[in-house]
């Protein structure tokens, strides 16, 4: 269909801007920055015009489908993309997407230097934007919710806030209980140094025995974790390496590469289509933590894994499995979200979705953030970071002009245990799982997940993939399974 080509040429600039994206967080020397934030800005600006159009406009609305499920789906999904699009002016797109090049340069700076004035004329310009977007879209209850549909269609505010409040007790009962635990028997690994050329090699091989592809895509070095795709068959990983803990980085690298598998297994037949893009991030955090947590974390993972690692870091020779697990299984409060452990992670979230709807709601500035974050942590975690740098300033997100984005983790995490508990209903996988064998597992997500790319929604998805709609209690029997 003619339309269908004009979107795959609409992915054309946009992927062209991704590339210039990765290489901004990547390799981009810090004095070119103020000119890529103008190809940005060009960039997104264009795409932006293109697919709000009269003529793009008209198109979509003389398509016609005829009867194959798939092309309706997608034009479905580009009439709804169309629609919120085209609610925007352009002006406000370039204007974004420039603060967002420069927001992520000053963040860098601010976090580095453990200083959040750098950082706060910034987020104040972007949450400002961030609240002219809302407005422009249109909410029914909050504005949080306009910007939540951007990246988890079809729920809202006050769903993701019931769900949070209703988990919140048996959160905090688990966490404090896995917490006290772990403290009755410390466990730490041997001291460093684990060379991160060692560390390489062995994430490497770890991530390509998973199933991602190396033919269609790398692993490099950032400041902050995270996954790109810069077009099919070009997936883009990256992480960040601690010399004194090879685990930071394996972690950061099964997580991001849960994120690449997803990229990887829709169809790129279908890139720029909705059927070939991911559909929601809390589908697509379901991949990443089903991957970190589900299978990383477990004993047959490293029944495989840990001899492999004790002849690439001789100082692991003397050092049980079980041990080992008991270091992997610890549970404590840190004050970093990334580092933090399964049964505390999902406090941070629920932490950072209460200051953002504040903020948006306008009960917050953008100068005591600082304090109302060390304020709420204190009530979630019993103490206040030591540093803004560990504090507010740790996430990249608020940079990017990520309002909205955060509650996809938690129901990223419900998500992962909901298929994980799904797929190892079928024998074969079980039995394949506790062999550290994660083909069949991938086929299973192929087929339920990834290959519907974005042509059903996310409940949707999961009812289809599972038999039931997101619930929880896979989630907090998986955590009280392994915590308690």
């Amino acid at each position: 269909m003619p339309i269908f080509e004009k979107a795959r040429e609409l992915a054309l600039i946009r992927s062209s801007a991704e590339v210039i994206g990765w290489d901004q967080e990547t390799y981009l020397p810090p004095a070119a920055q103020e000119y890529r934030a103008a190809q940005l800005a060009w960039l997104s600006s264009r795409a932006h015009e293109l697919a709000t159009s009269d003529a793009w406009k008209a198109d979509l609305e003389a398509a016609n489908p005829g009867s194959d499920p798939k092309n309706n789906a997608n034009l479905r999904e580009l009439r709804r993309e169309f629609k919120r699009a085209s609610k925007l002016p352009v002006d406000l797109i370039a204007r974004e997407s420039t603060a967002t090049s420069l927001a992520k340069h000053a963040w860098a700076d601010a976090r580095q230097r453990s200083n959040f004035p750098i950082f706060a004329p910034h987020f104040e310009t972007l949450l400002g934007i961030a609240r002219e977007k809302a407005a422009l879209w249109g909410y029914t209850g909050e504005p949080y919710d306009a910007l939540l549909e951007g990246y988890e269609r079809g729920t809202s505010t006050a769903a993701v806030a019931a769900l949070f409040d209703a988990m919140k007790p048996a959160l905090r009962e688990t966490a404090a209980n896995a917490v006290e635990k772990s403290a009755s028997r410390p466990a730490s690994l041997p001291p460093g140094p684990y060379p991160i050329k060692a560390q390489q090699r062995l994430n490497a091989q770890i991530a390509e025995s998973i199933g991602f592809d190396f033919q269609a895509g790398r692993i490099d070095t950032t400041t902050h974790p995270f996954c790109s795709t810069l077009g099919p068959h070009d997936v883009r990983l990256t992480t960040r390496y601690d010399e004194a803990d090879f685990t930071s980085s394996l972690f950061g690298v099964l997580h991001e590469a849960g994120h690449g598998m997803y990229e990887q297994g829709l169809p790129a037949s279908d890139f720029g289509l909705p059927s070939g893009s991911a559909v929601s991030l809390g589908i697509h955090e379901s991949q990443s933590r089903l991957w970190e947590n589900h299978v990383g974390r477990s004993r047959a993972f490293w029944q495989r894994w840990y001899p492999i690692c004790r002849e690439i870091f001789p100082q692991l020779a003397d050092f049980p499995i079980d041990a080992f697990l008991d270091f992997l299984w610890r549970a404590e409060f840190s004050p970093v979200r990334v580092e933090a452990d399964e049964a505390t992670y999902d406090l941070h979230i629920i932490l950072r979705f209460g200051l953002e709807r504040r903020l948006l709601n306008g009960d917050l500035s953008v100068a005591d953030v600082p304090a109302a974050w060390n304020e709420s942590f204190r009530d979630l975690f019993g103490f206040t970071p030591k540093n803004d740098a560990v504090g507010c300033l740790q996430d990249i997100h608020w940079s990017m002009g990520g309002l909205g984005y955060f509650p996809t983790y938690t129901l990223g995490n419900i998500n992962s245990a909901q298929l994980f508990a799904a797929a190892r209903k079928d024998l074969a996988i079980a039995t394949a799982c506790d062999a550290a064998d994660y083909a069949p597992l991938l086929s299973w997500l192929r087929k339920n997940v990834h290959a519907h790319g974005a042509t059903l929604d996310p409940a949707d998805l999961m009812e289809h993939a599972t038999g039931k709609v997101p619930a929880t209690g896979d989630y907090l029997a998986h955590l009280q399974s392994r915590y308690l």
